[in-house]
């Protein structure tokens, strides 16, 4: 199981490269890790193993976070409408997106980055997502506001961006224009 001890921290190099595409099928090394992935997200959520783990909740977790430059990511939340989304992803890349952006009044963070940074991450509003699932099937996902932000960070972990990147340096809660706050 994967624990917080895994998880690299801001200033490991892996945070900064640019994960290499993983080769299809997946080994079964690639598949198990990347179900550890999902299933620390889920136990990440759940209060009594997170308490007895010490897991920080998480949302979302790319491989460089292991420490591992390939390109795979999990995701698993609800969004603000109800919806779940729980995926194990492999080459996942954004095809598209909206010029309108949106970012979170409360801000981002992030499993890799233990201090708090204040300010506003703008992100297309909108984006389409093509990937790989664990069962070898192609995914085209069309994801908004909230679903996008989460997939746009993840997928940020495997071209070496953190968040804090988008961060404007001079105002960090400057509202970018044509953008929209996501509570």
């Amino acid at each position: 199981m994967i624990t917080m001890k895994e998880i690299v921290r801001e200033g490991h190099p892996a945070l900064r490269m640019k994960s290499e595409n993983v080769a299809l099928p997946p080994s079964s090394e690639e598949k198990k890790m990347l179900e550890d992935m999902l299933e620390f997200l889920i136990n990440s959520q759940d209060d009594e193993i997170a308490e007895k783990c010490n897991l920080r909740p998480g949302v979302g977790i790319a491989a460089p976070q292991l420490g591992i430059n390939k390109r795979m990511m999990a995701v698993h939340f609800e969004d603000f409408d109800g919806k779940t989304y729980s995926y194990a992803l492999i080459n996942p890349r954004i095809v598209s997106h909206s010029v309108e952006l949106a970012y979170l009044q409360a801000g981002e963070g992030c499993l890799s980055v233990d201090r708090p940074v204040e300010g506003f991450v703008p992100r297309p509003a909108r984006i389409t997502v093509k990937a790989t699932d664990l069962e070898g099937n192609e995914l085209k996902l069309r994801l908004r506001d909230y679903a996008a932000i989460v997939f746009q960070h993840e997928i940020d972990h495997l071209n070496g961006v953190m968040f804090y990147d988008h961060i404007n340096k001079k105002n960090p809660f400057e509202i970018p224009d044509n953008s929209k706050a996501i509570q």
